[in-house]
């Protein structure tokens, strides 16, 4: 999205060391492996930073930002930038769905009570975010996860098709995902913030590979083992497929670029359908 609004550069992560001076000025990643909403999240991965240590990284990134700039301009400047925050998909896929042996510690929720715990959570850190300055805010959804390669290969019993419960969860945390940033929207005066609907999205590319050039929809590019390259991440000893834009998948998590450009077109011009109330093109220039 960066590339087609403008950008010459991805916007640099934060802790590299040269995202400092100016370049902070055009923009900066906060995003890290493994990361969720809950600060358990992803603990088996060990170094993830989670959403609110990226908030307070965001922090320090304002104070500076101020030093730099001055107070008025620094707060205009927040104002009029584009905040995307994509987060969630870890907190059910490496958080609620990893075996209770792996975290034996870890009390037993219902799905419903854990999508409250994560929405409880977020609306604490996007409030937090627009008390620091954002009010351009776009917000992806949880994608159809019961679809990547990972739980394909994991759930063997499925067959080729997707893996109803991961999805049934992702569902259930974006609809009260969509009715919480409709609450802010309206609690929150000047904030304006859309849905990215990237579950719709990727379900259709999925359901629909062919119309968008794809020769495969449920098998990872890069892969080194299981029914569909889902049992071990991509590595070194991994082997890749011939032609990565002919896949949905680049591995057993993750969308391709090829898939990511997709997504990235529809949030910037789709229908409200795919990102609510306003596509990022028009909020960008709200």
């Amino acid at each position: 999205m960066g590339q087609e609004l403008g950008l010459k550069n991805f916007t640099p992560p934060y802790m590299a060391p040269t995202t400092v001076g100016p370049a902070v000025l055009q923009g900066v990643n906060y995003a890290s492996g493994a990361g969720g909403i809950l600060d358990q999240t992803g603990r088996l991965f060990g170094g993830r930073i989670n959403l609110d240590a990226q908030i307070d990284n965001f922090a320090n990134t304002r104070e500076y930002i101020i030093s730099s700039l001055g107070m008025p301009a620094a707060l205009s400047l927040l104002r009029n930038a584009l905040f995307s925050v994509a987060i969630g998909s870890n907190d059910i896929i490496n958080n609620y769905l990893i075996p209770v042996v792996s975290a034996p510690e870890r009390a037993v929720v219902s799905p419903e009570a854990f999508v409250e715990s994560m929405i409880s959570k977020f609306r604490m850190q996007l409030t937090r975010m627009y008390l620091l300055g954002a009010r351009k805010i776009i917000v992806a959804n949880v994608g159809p996860i019961g679809c990547i390669p990972y739980q394909r290969d994991t759930n063997p019993s499925t067959g080729s098709n997707c893996v109803e419960f991961p999805n049934q969860m992702a569902q259930s945390y974006n609809k009260r995902l969509k009715d919480l940033l409709l609450e802010l929207r309206s609690s929150l005066e000047g904030a304006l913030i859309a849905y990215a609907n990237v579950y719709h999205i990727v379900a259709d590319i999925i359901q629909h590979h062919t119309n968008y050039g794809f020769d495969v929809a449920d098998s990872a590019c890069c892969f080194v083992a299981g029914q569909f390259g889902g049992l071990v991440p991509c590595g070194p000893t991994s082997k890749v497929c011939p032609d990565r834009s002919k896949y949905v998948f680049w591995d057993p998590y993750h969308p391709s670029d090829a898939t990511n450009m997709v997504i990235a077109q529809r949030l910037l011009d789709g229908d409200l359908n795919d990102v609510y109330p306003m596509n990022v093109r028009r909020l960008v220039s709200a």
